[in-house]
């Protein structure tokens, strides 16, 4: 069902771009559009990966770089039945993860030195599962590739309000195309995103088998970002869609790639109650991270760039 929904909003996205490259250019126009949009998916799904991780300044990291950190992912593939992905670190204030990649075979997950210094190991490992978790469902390819059909949708409506002659069918209705076709692959795009993110929490949740670390962790990078937005995404409101949490995030609606963080968070309460209860640490990722001593708030809970004063 849900691989159906997916199906259903990229072939709409797809026919937004179409529709739209016949009001501008006719019949010619729709097949260009068809082509461009077979040639984006196609780039993006080879390319999407280096894309993203490069628009980061994101590092890889090794066992030798990273061993805690990196043995904590590996322990959490293995409990998904996952490929271990390769893992970078993003030298960021901003608090926040991503997954990405074409397939679990070449997946990557990501996370900024300010996440890692605002949350405990717990809580590390419940991110870096629902990250995994959108591995596991495949979500990373299928949200770049809607984010870049609706960006394409977005730049080919401003180059037909820019250059569009008027000598083309209904004036009105190339307006009405122009204004209404970004507006509705924009709404398909966040709607897409919204779903994909509630299922990743349960994934996460199952995965790491703890939930309420998930929910604790969700709660203070709601926090977190909002007192230290992302550049890249401000610049780049697409990459938001990514994030496990967004810079801004508000209640659920039309215009919100995410759902709001009181109600992810409600859920995985609930799911916690299904769950019963859980041990508080994850296991097999404590077998890796032994404790340390007290450090300050802000050095890293796993001091993977060894700040740690």
């Amino acid at each position: 069902m849900n691989s159906m929904k997916t199906l259903m909003l990229l072939s709409a996205l797809t026919a937004l771009f179409m529709g739209l490259g016949y009001v501008l250019g006719g019949s010619g126009g729709a097949l260009i559009a068809l082509v461009a949009a077979a040639a984006m998916n196609l780039f993006t799904f080879w390319n999407a990966d280096k894309i993203v991780l490069r628009m980061h300044n994101a590092r890889e990291m090794s066992k030798f770089d990273c061993p805690q950190f990196v043995g904590m992912v590996e322990q959490l593939s293995i409990r998904a039945g996952l490929p271990v992905p390769r893992v970078y670190l993003i030298d960021s204030p901003h608090p926040n993860a991503f997954a990405t990649g074409r397939n679990p075979a070449n997946a990557a997950v990501a996370a900024t030195t300010g996440l890692l210094a605002i949350l405990d190991r717990d809580e590390i490992a419940a991110v870096m599962a629902h990250e995994l978790g959108h591995v596991r469902n495949r979500d990373t390819l299928i949200m770049t590739m809607t984010a870049t059909i609706a960006g394409a949708i977005s730049m080919l409506a401003n180059f037909g309000f820019f250059f569009n002659n008027g000598e083309r069918g209904n004036p009105l209705a190339m307006i009405g195309a122009i204004f209404l076709a970004p507006f509705a692959a924009m709404i398909l795009q966040l709607a897409l995103s919204r779903a994909r993110e509630y299922g990743a929490d349960r994934a996460g949740a199952e995965i790491c088998g703890n939930p309420r670390a998930l929910a604790s962790a969700l709660a203070k990078l709601h926090k977190g970002t909002a007192r230290v937005p992302s550049p890249i995404a401000e610049r780049n409101p697409a990459v938001a869609a990514l994030y496990i949490v967004p810079s801004r995030s508000g209640r659920d609606s039309l215009f919100s790639t995410h759902p709001d963080t009181a109600n992810r968070i409600a859920a995985l309460q609930q799911l916690a109650g299904e769950m019963g209860e859980r041990p508080a640490t994850l296991r097999a990722a404590r077998t890796s991270v032994p404790t340390s001593r007290a450090r300050s708030p802000r050095s890293s809970a796993l001091d993977p760039l060894r700040k740690r004063p």
